[in-house]
């Protein structure tokens, strides 16, 4: 610790503490029964446009995203702005679908995306998939975050070995764990104000002050087409012509799977109505300019002369050449706030996800209400030290690796929860083996050493894609074949409307 920069630690622990004091106090705020999952885990779907904006934005750019966007750009180049056009396609779909989504599940009380399913299809074994997905999913996306907090924390001069070089992490998601357990959904929904204000305070100051001192953004291309150009490969300041096609089925195969992950559709169910998510689908796309800017920081460490041999440390690093201690530890702060956010909301959204169509259908069916909920806040808290492990005891790679597969395998829940929102034809079973072919289709592609970015040629067409849209289009066919030719079963003949749940299920948040 003989190198800890006292002035950024200092202003890094007094944001912190700020956001542990709000996270315990919002149990207090819109004061409600938090012994009922609706309300602990959903806000009692209450959240406004300006709340939900603040909570799915938390729930969208993590501290991951700020670390990560730019390390890949720092890394590769042009590639690293996949980011934006994502957002460009992802924000239509949140208008279109998300809505209609959240409609039926307050009408139907419903808590989760396979809540839905099993309510439109009437199959437990798919409603049990698509819960399975979201988990496994999730959890690597977590541990994630952990990453991304760690990386500042070190930059601040903890390092050490095994636990004393962790001990910062470990307090922090300890005290993350009992704020989320008492405060549930509430407690990220206000922190997340905190977050987004100081994330646009550290990245708009970045995207003025680093280029004014490094004589504008002429200098700053000039330099970072230097570096590409010494690394050689497919790292550029443009596109090659071998990376279009990953790089189109990548945005598409990503922003069909952005909003199905069980933290996303967690945010999106808490907000009061339709209303507020579509007025969110259109101004949450000031999120995607900010992630633009922040992307720039990649080619702004070319240019500062920022030399690192691990990328993620590319940020840390050029804020701590470029700006004054006090203010590192206040971008530093952003960041490590900005890991407590998604996780708080992950953690909840997987431990929902447990109780609602694992534990219950599975195990105790006659669960009440109260045990619901406390069933939810002790995973939560599992969820969390589970991601923890990963850290202390795994290699990060390991985790990489696994949230790459994660987005892979969550678009295969893509034709239940979308496609199911708008037809009935597609039968439960048919969609539970194209989820099964997907899935395996999926994992296989992608089996073997991997990278940011999992492609994989098509046939002999000369060109590659995105594993998790080559998964999903198999997923597609295979749902859409056999629903043609199976016949019917009684569950399909017997399918609930909107308003008719088949589940039994009363609604856990009062509808």
């Amino acid at each position: 610790m003989e190198n800890l920069n006292g002035p950024a630690t200092a202003v890094f622990i007094f944001f912190f503490l700020l956001v542990t004091i709000i996270g315990f106090a919002a149990s207090r705020w819109r004061a409600a029964d938090l012994d009922n999952i609706g309300e602990w885990g959903l806000g009692g779907r209450s959240f406004g446009p300006i709340i939900s904006w603040f909570l799915i934005g938390g729930d969208l750019y993590t501290a991951y995203t700020v670390i990560a966007i730019p390390s890949v750009v720092y890394a590769i180049g042009a590639y690293g702005f996949f980011a934006v056009p994502l957002a460009a396609l992802s924000y239509p779909l949140l208008y279109l679908a998300y809505p209609r989504l959240w409609n039926v599940c307050a009408n139907k009380g419903y808590v989760t995306a396979a809540d839905f399913v099993l309510g439109r299809f009437g199959n437990k074994w798919l409603e049990l998939a698509i819960a399975l997905t979201g988990i496994l999913a999730v959890m690597p996306y977590i541990a994630l975050q952990l990453v991304g907090m760690e990386k500042v924390i070190e930059a601040l001069g903890f390092k050490g070995e095994g636990f004393v070089g962790h001990m910062p992490l470990t307090i922090a998601f300890i005290i993350l764990a009992l704020y989320t357990y008492k405060a549930g959904i509430r407690a990220p929904a206000m922190i997340a104000f905190v977050k987004d204000i100081m994330i646009y305070i550290f990245v708009i100051a970045a995207v003025i002050i680093i280029p004014y001192q490094l004589g504008g953004f002429g200098p700053i291309f000039d330099a970072a087409n230097t570096a590409y150009t010494a690394k050689g490969g497919n790292t550029g300041l443009t596109l090659t012509s071998s990376q279009a096609a990953p790089f189109v089925t990548l945005i598409i195969g990503t922003s069909m799977s952005l909003f199905l992950y069980p933290h996303m559709v967690t945010g999106i169910l808490a907000a009061s109505g339709a209303e507020a998510i579509r007025k969110n689908s259109y101004t949450l796309p000031a999120y995607a300019i900010l992630l633009g800017l922040i992307a720039l920081l990649g080619l702004m460490a070319h240019a500062a002369g920022v030399k690192v041999t691990n990328p993620q440390d590319a940020v840390p690093q050029l804020f701590l050449k470029m700006f004054p201690s006090w203010f590192a530890g206040f971008a530093f702060a952003a960041i490590a706030i900005a890991a407590l956010v998604p996780a708080a909301i992950m953690s909840i959204g997987a431990s929902n996800t447990f109780t609602r169509n694992i534990w219950k259908p599975f195990v105790n069916p006659n669960i009440s209400e109260k045990q619901e909920a406390f069933i939810a806040k002790l995973l939560s808290m599992v969820v969390k030290f589970g991601a923890l492990f990963v850290i202390l005891f795994m290699p990060t790679k390991f985790a990489l690796d696994l949230q790459l597969l994660g987005s892979i395998w969550m678009i295969q829940t893509f034709p239940a929860i979308i496609l199911g929102l708008w037809t009935r034809w597609l039968k439960g079973s048919a969609l539970l083996a194209g989820w099964i072919a997907g899935m395996v289709c999926g994992t296989l592609l992608a089996w073997g050493p991997t990278s940011w970015i999992t492609v994989h040629p098509v046939f002999d067409f000369g060109f590659s894609a995105y594993i998790g849209f080559l998964a999903v289009v198999v997923n597609l066919v295979v749902a859409i074949v056999l629903s043609a030719i199976l016949p019917d079963s009684a569950a399909d003949a017997t399918r609930p409307s909107d308003y008719q749940d088949a589940a039994g299920r009363t609604s856990a948040a009062g509808h």
